[in-house]
């Protein structure tokens, strides 16, 4: 006679494995998920302390750099390697790139069952500061190369001179050609006159797209005594503009063209409209970090006016 054998302490086994295998699963996915997040954190503290650091560069002292690095990632949960945490390179001009590693601990939580109490997460960012091939946020008002500050020499300092020890004017008025004013036509779609009211705009937020070197049109007719480029120039009083910088004007009238070579940060201080189709405005020229493309040769196009670029790079 076969003596039948119960399998009810086979299944028991099994099945506390099987359940010990789906919490092991939870808990190593629960943890996962939270080194990921750990890991996130820790790549959003190195790539801004690598763009507040970029801010310096480039320099020879890369000192200051350093304390922007370790000032921001301290306030942002900190975890910059003590040992090569912060280093820098040449890209294109002596320390224009930094580059940050971060290292923060992960805690485990159900993985402290398998021995597991924590994680290190690693992180890396590099950011350059560069000469921008690309602009956007311009104001529509050109400045030429040949501008005393730009290219000549004050105080004994060779130009372009920067800062508020070297105070000027720009002439707003006639610029060389027929029907040409000092104002810039940057919207590429349209051939003509643009309102005031546009320009006024262009002046007090810049304009909404990448601007290229090369030429543009100018914008004909005297527009300085109209009341929207007057209360734009009036609310930008004490800040940066950024302008493009010109070497030659040809033509005349709406088809009169700047040729743009750059561009340069000036501080306005006040202005003085005359005539209504002559003026100044006063202030000096300034490096200044602003928003655009940078290029991706040793050697950009266009002539170097102070303005960088910052960008997060490989």
């Amino acid at each position: 006679m076969t003596r039948l054998r119960s399998e009810s302490g086979q299944a028991l086994v099994v099945s506390v494995l099987f359940i010990f295998v789906i919490l092991g699963g939870t808990a190593l996915t629960v943890d996962v998920g939270s080194w990921y997040r750990e890991h996130r954190q820790a790549q959003t503290t190195a790539d801004a302390a690598a763009l507040a650091a970029a801010r310096k560069l480039p320099a020879i002292d890369t000192t200051p750099a350093k304390f922007s690095a370790q000032t921001y990632a301290t306030s942002n949960g900190g975890g910059i390697d003590a040992i090569g945490g912060i280093t820098f390179r040449t890209d294109y001009a002596a320390n224009d790139t930094v580059i940050i590693k971060v290292t923060r601990t992960a805690p485990g939580f159900f993985a402290k069952l398998f021995s597991i109490d924590s994680t290190n997460v690693h992180a890396k960012a590099a950011a350059r500061s560069a000469q921008p091939l690309e602009a956007r946020w311009v104001a529509p008002i050109t400045v030429n190369k040949l501008h005393p500050m730009l290219s000549g020499a004050d105080k004994g300092e060779t130009c372009p001179c920067f800062g508020d020890t070297h105070p000027t004017t720009l002439p707003l008025g006639k610029t060389g050609a027929p029907g040409a004013f000092a104002l810039i036509n940057l919207d590429l779609s349209v051939n003509g006159t643009i309102g005031a009211s546009t320009l006024g705009d262009w002046i007090l937020h810049g304009f909404d797209e990448y601007l290229d070197l090369g030429d543009y049109f100018s914008d004909p007719g005297a527009k300085w005594n109209d009341k929207p480029i007057q209360d734009s120039l009036h609310l930008r009083y004490g800040t940066d503009l950024l302008f493009p910088v010109y070497d030659t004007l040809a033509g005349g009238g709406a088809n009169a063209e700047y040729h743009v070579i750059g561009w340069v940060g000036f501080h306005l201080l006040s202005d003085v409209v005359g005539g209504g189709t002559s003026g100044s405005i006063s202030g000096y020229f300034t490096e200044v970090i602003w928003d655009g493309i940078q290029s991706t040769s040793a050697s950009p196009p266009g002539t170097d006016f102070g303005v960088r670029s910052i960008a997060l790079v490989n």
